[in-house]
């Protein structure tokens, strides 16, 4: 007998005197999925986002732009590159406190690196985990500028955010020949092997602003 076959014969053992539906054939317990109201929702994503320490700006859809501005002051970004799709009024925004950077193959990691921030919107916020997920569409460029520069702005608006993980992928399930890159972000760059001690900006952006549109 093989270790596999051993190992079945042991499992078949244990649970012989378990009676699932399945077996027993009636009909699987249905589970009902009970979601928060949106309210409830956009507090659990707020409330999760903060936890792990990146900052959040509740502003109506209008001020947006006078937001990024206002964050980009405060994080001192001298320089911010930006992708190409990117609002017109908050790319006017960015312009007015910042050195803009336009976003192209010919910038390289190198050249990244010397770029104080970035500003993108996204794709999907998840409530429960207090996650942003990208899916790299012209208003968010692609994953290179959102991974070097040490600011990143990322606006999300409130109908963009759901409760869990399973609503955010039928969400971004793709239609057929539009499979994209995803970047799953939850708080700023951060990890704590050396020593148990947290360190931020190891293998991205130290400083995470989150521009949550609530109106």
């Amino acid at each position: 007998m093989s270790a596999r076959e051993d190992i079945l014969v042991r499992v078949r053992g244990a649970t012989a005197d378990v009676v699932s539906p399945m077996r027993s054939g009636e009909a699987p317990p249905v589970i009902e999925e009970i979601s928060p109201s949106a309210a409830e929702t956009l507090e659990l994503f707020a409330e999760n986002v903060a936890d792990y320490r990146a900052q959040v700006l509740r502003v109506e859809p209008g001020g947006v732009a006078d937001a990024i501005a206002g964050a980009l002051r405060e994080h001192g970004c001298g320089s911010v590159v930006v992708p190409g799709g990117l609002d017109e009024a908050w790319v006017g925004a960015i312009g007015s406190v910042a050195t803009l950077v336009p976003d192209s193959l010919s910038l390289t990691s190198a050249d990244l690196d010397g770029i104080d921030g970035v500003v993108t919107a996204s794709a999907v916020g998840i409530a429960t985990t207090g996650t942003i997920v990208l899916d790299h569409r012209e208003d968010q460029g692609r994953r290179a500028i959102t991974l070097v520069p040490d600011t990143h702005i990322c606006v999300i608006r409130a109908d963009q955010v759901v409760h869990d993980v399973p609503e955010s992928v039928r969400r971004l399930r793709p239609q057929p020949g539009d499979v994209r890159p995803l970047t799953w972000i939850s708080g700023p760059s951060a990890t704590s092997d050396i020593e148990l001690e947290r360190v931020e900006g190891v293998h991205g952006p130290r400083t995470l602003v989150v521009v949550l549109a609530t109106g």
